[in-house]
């Protein structure tokens, strides 16, 4: 089974982009389930949101507490919260930032990467300055460092079930997954 953890503000997408990967997974005949984890937060207030995938149903609708991987979609929340808390061992951490994985500062030896997830967002004219909608950028990247998740899959997860911008949120997403990739 593979855990992914996303941490994320309220606000910026992390509980739909965790869905989508879900989406995406299933269009390759995985099974997957998706879900948040927030109380009564506000916009821009820390959130969880979580997606496993397997071969079998999944029926694990807990916390993920050992993840194989961890998105970060607001790298400010580094300082604020432990995100690699529980990092499995061979794990990855995926943030968006600018920055370079050594310039992040993150306490892991595990695996990490970046990708300005922001700039795309704001290039596709995905939410404002103030607010970029960065969770389609994000699965992109994703895809670019989980062998078992296809962009293919994920653009047309986006392209089906985002709630807006559908094809500026799909180009976002194979940009960003581009550019991880190196191509």
């Amino acid at each position: 089974m593979i855990e992914i953890r996303f941490h994320g503000r309220g606000g910026q997408g992390a509980v739909v982009a965790s869905e989508l990967l879900a989406r995406a997974a299933i269009m390759d005949g995985l099974k997957a389930a998706a879900f948040p984890s927030f109380g009564s937060e506000r916009r821009g207030a820390p959130v969880m949101a979580f997606c496993r995938i397997d071969n079998r149903p999944v029926r694990t609708h807990a916390g993920i507490y050992e993840p194989d991987y961890v998105v970060v979609l607001d790298a400010k929340l580094i300082r604020m919260v432990n995100v690699v808390d529980g990092l499995k061992k061979g794990g990855n951490v995926l943030v968006n930032s600018p920055k370079t994985p050594s310039e992040l500062g993150l306490d892991t030896s595990e695996n990490v990467f970046s990708v300005d997830a922001t700039g795309i967002a704001l290039e596709m004219g995905l939410g404002s300055m103030a607010a970029p909608i960065v969770n389609t950028a994000i699965i992109g990247a994703f895809a670019a460092i989980c062998p078992d998740v296809k962009i293919e899959n994920v653009v047309e997860a986006i392209k089906q079930a985002a709630p807006a911008k559908k094809e500026k949120n799909a180009a976002a997403a194979q940009k960003a997954h581009d550019i991880l990739k190196g191509v």
